[in-house]
């Protein structure tokens, strides 16, 4: 490899790491929780309550956002549990 890609690589990786710095400031200034298998219904605050151990209040939140009852709300976020390996 010449020198001239070895210092392209160097430029992309620099430039790579300064965009990732960038979307992580995004994140925490707009307090996004980034999952790696997101889905259209995951909600971040439920996925936020599921992994601090608080079905109750993701039952909650799925409620407020769906209308659906407590019964269907609890098979459905226990379906988002298990898919997520919660």
């Amino acid at each position: 490899m010449s020198t001239f890609e070895q210092e392209e690589i160097a430029l992309l990786r620099l430039r790579i790491v300064r965009l990732e710095a960038q979307v992580d400031f995004l994140y925490k200034h707009l307090d996004v929780i980034f999952t790696e298998n997101a889905h259209e219904a995951d909600d971040p605050q439920i996925i936020d309550a599921l992994n601090r151990d608080n079905l109750i209040e993701a039952i909650k939140r799925y409620r407020e956002i769906t209308g659906l009852g407590l019964a269907e709300a609890k098979s459905a976020v226990e379906k988002i549990k298990k898919r997520r390996g919660i």
